[in-house]
């Protein structure tokens, strides 16, 4: 588990700075690198039991403190949660499940079956054991048609009889049994079929948390998101409990006393908030032991004396997806418009082309962003397809995109090809004075090509405010700007017809096609998988629904006197690092 987040597997509605776009038809050489030598790891030292840990939440909105890993699909409420919050799985460095977590899984591909077994002292801050019926409490809450988080998917209609209970058609969902009883420690998952997918963390086929039924049972599944057992005194199996909660402001912790592997090193955890624009001064004045660091800032702060900067280039990329269709609440799946204002490719590719990205990366982040060719990161190795062009900087492009395609010029700005009026409505994240100007910028390039792009609202958009737009999808955007974070190569939580997340809201049997392909049987044949990846991934370079930006190092500033810390994937922070002697 990282240090600073505990991902839901890598669901998160994720704030970001700042976004840069990919670019079309250039070799890699075009790309101009810096080497950046970051340590991945604090120098070892002995640690010394005990002491108080700082950590910066950097957010430009407040956190709305829903603490419950079924409900919460933010980031700054998953980060705000992150030292009680803990998965159910541990990873190696290649996000493999192993058996080093506080639940041991075991797949077979004879019966379907996944077998997830709590480890005998897992308790929850209480100190009452975590058990099967926590396990399956966490599918119901997930699939229970009076909560509608959007934490709940498709992939999970995998299971037997989820569907039927999600639609309301059945009281149990009839895949899920207790081989020991519900005070046992076993859940054994009846699939329709296994998918390779299911051998990495948070995977999203299964779940990677349990919830305290023996707490929240009384508790109405409509009331759920709003209850105080959910926002001020959550339980948690994780190394710290939460003592208090300040809302959308701070969260003080001390250690579980009931911790499954023991001890944790800081006795106490204070999280709070800053401001983007304040981190920077922050690190400066060593006001937090913990923090991450903006790109734009690192040069000023890379010298800072008492801190270790620890970075590393993250499967975290931003896009840019265009909307052309809606998530229909009562089918459950999203439904694309045919005459949707951003249906034709030739309008989407036009606005890519028109983005002067690099310009942007050279000014702003000092090559700590970075295009990325694909929305699978080369994280993920050859599932990654390294050979994809980019959609580079070509205003001449741009403007034969859209003459060819019929948006003809009326005075300053382009009509749409039946002659109406065009406006395109942007939905852009508040986050720092960065932000502004960069989209400010993107906007003035979209005019150089004849397109009016405005922010919807006439500016950013709070966080939280974003969130509910994309959410709902708001049929006033047009265009819109994000990030996530991948733990896994398969892309159907994000982008298949049932899926929340996919934000563009494309439907296409092509995609849904390939999608299944990538996640079948066959799949289990890597080679098989790693062909199916690469033109699916060719099919979304050539649609542009939605697009990649950038990706980024990320850089974590730590008081040089915390040693136990790690980037790799295996490592935990919350239970590895302490202050050293």
């Amino acid at each position: 588990m990282n240090m600073s987040k505990s991902k839901l597997f890598a669901l998160m509605l994720v704030g970001v700075s700042s976004l840069s776009l990919t670019a079309c038809g250039n070799k890699s050489a075009d790309l101009k690198k810096a080497d950046y030598n970051f340590s991945t790891a604090t120098p070892k030292k002995p640690i010394k039991k005990g002491g108080t840990l700082t950590y910066a939440l950097e957010n430009d909105a407040p956190f709305t403190g829903i603490f419950l890993a079924e409900l919460a699909d933010k980031e700054n409420d998953i980060e705000a949660a992150a030292p009680g919050q803990e998965g159910l799985f541990a990873s190696d460095d290649h996000f493999k499940i192993t058996d080093k977590g506080a639940a041991t899984l075991k797949l077979n591909r004879h019966d379907n079956t996944a077998l997830i077994t709590l480890k005998k002292n897992v308790r929850w801050s209480d100190g009452k054991p975590v058990t099967a019926k926590d396990l399956e409490f966490a599918y119901e809450i997930l699939a229970n048609p009076k909560v509608q988080t959007t934490q709940y998917t498709s992939s999970l209609e995998n299971i037997i009889g989820m569907a039927d209970y999600h639609e309301g058609k059945a009281k149990k969902i009839t895949g899920l049994d207790m081989p020991d009883g519900p005070n046992g420690k076993k859940l054994l998952i009846h699939f329709k079929e296994l998918k390779p997918s299911m051998l990495n963390v948070q995977n999203g086929f299964f779940w990677d948390h349990a919830a305290p039924y023996h707490y929240l049972k009384d508790v109405p599944f409509d009331k759920l998101m709003s209850d105080k057992k959910v926002r001020n005194k959550p339980l948690f199996f994780g190394p710290y409990k939460l003592d208090n909660t300040v809302h959308g402001e701070s969260t003080a912790w001390s250690r579980n006393p009931y911790y499954w592997r023991g001890e944790p090193n800081f006795a106490h955890v204070r999280m709070s908030n800053i401001s983007t624009e304040n981190v920077a001064q922050a690190i400066k004045s060593h006001k937090f032991d913990v923090a991450g660091v903006p790109n734009t800032s690192y040069p000023q702060l890379k010298d800072t004396k008492g801190v270790n900067f620890i970075g590393k280039k993250t499967s975290f990329y931003s896009y840019i997806a265009f909307k052309v269709g809606k998530w229909d609440e009562k089918l459950g799946k999203n439904v694309q418009n045919p005459h949707a204002k951003m249906g034709n490719p030739a309008l989407r590719k036009a606005m890519l082309y028109a983005m002067n990205t690099d310009q942007i990366n050279d000014r702003y982040y000092h090559h700590l962003k970075y295009r990325v060719r694909t929305v699978i990161p080369t994280q993920f190795g050859k599932y990654s397809d390294k050979q994809l062009p980019y959609y580079s900087y070509n205003l001449k492009k741009a403007n034969e995109l859209l003459d060819k395609a019929g948006y003809k010029k009326k005075g300053t700005y382009r009509v749409q090809p039946n002659g109406k009026k065009l406006v395109i409505n942007l939905a852009v994240q508040a986050s720092g004075k960065n932000q502004d100007a960069i989209w400010t910028n993107y906007i003035q390039q979209f005019k150089k090509v004849g397109l009016n792009v405005k922010f919807l609202g006439g500016r950013p958009m709070e966080f939280n405010h974003w969130v509910d737009a994309v959410k709902s999808s708001d049929p006033k955007i047009d265009v819109l700007e994000g990030a996530w974070e991948p733990s896994d190569p398969s892309p159907a939580v994000f982008f298949g017809e049932k899926m929340p997340y996919n934000f563009a809201r494309f439907v296409s049997p092509k995609n849904n096609k390939l999608l299944e392909q990538i996640d079948s049987q066959k799949s289990f044949n890597t080679d098989y998988r790693v062909k199916k990846l690469h033109e699916w991934q060719r099919w979304m370079y050539d649609n542009a629904y939605l697009v990649p930006l950038s990706g980024t190092y990320s850089i974590t500033a730590l008081n040089s006197k915390i040693t136990g810390y790690s980037d790799k994937p295996s490592s935990d922070f919350w239970y590895e690092a302490g202050f050293s002697k």
